[in-house]
C-alpha cells in the first residue's frame, strides 16, 4: 500500500513528503493527533494514551519475537546500533526459556548419534 501511495500520490523530488496535510504542506503533530490519531485510537478500541511510537515498539518486539535477526530489525528501525535495538526483546522473556529447550533437544540429539541409537 506504501509504494502505492508514493507511485501516485508523492513527487519524484528527493525532497518530497511521503504524507502531507489535505493542503498538501508538512503534517503538523497537533493537528493530527487531534485530527486522526484520537478518532482513530478511540474507534478503535485501543488505550487513549497510546503513541505512535508505541506501535513502534510493538513491530519491532514482534519481529524479534517471530526470530527476525537483530541485525535486520536495527536496519529496519534506522537505530544507530543494536544496542538500541536489543531494548525490544523485553517484552519476551519466555524466549530464553525456548532457546534452552530447543539447544537441549540438539545436546540429546548429538549424544544420541555419537551412542548409536
Amino acid at each position: 500500500m506504501l509504494g502505492v501511495h508514493i507511485g501516485t500520490q508523492v513527487d519524484d523530488r528527493s525532497d518530497a513528503l511521503v504524507f502531507t496535510s489535505p493542503q498538501g504542506g508538512p503534517l503538523r503533530h497537533s493537528n493530527f493527533y487531534t485530527r486522526i490519531w484520537r478518532p482513530a485510537i478511540k474507534a478503535s478500541g485501543l488505550p487513549e494514551g497510546l503513541r505512535i511510537h508505541d506501535l513502534r515498539h510493538t513491530a519491532a518486539s514482534f519481529m524479534i519475537h517471530e526470530g527476525a535477526h537483530l541485525e535486520l530489525v536495527r536496519k529496519q528501525l534506522g537505530h544507530s546500533s543494536v544496542t538500541v535495538t536489543q531494548r525490544y526483546a523485553h517484552l519476551f522473556p519466555s524466549q530464553g526459556e525456548d532457546l534452552a529447550v530447543r539447544l537441549d533437544a540438539r545436546r540429546r540429539e548429538a549424544r544420541d548419534r555419537a551412542a548409536g541409537f
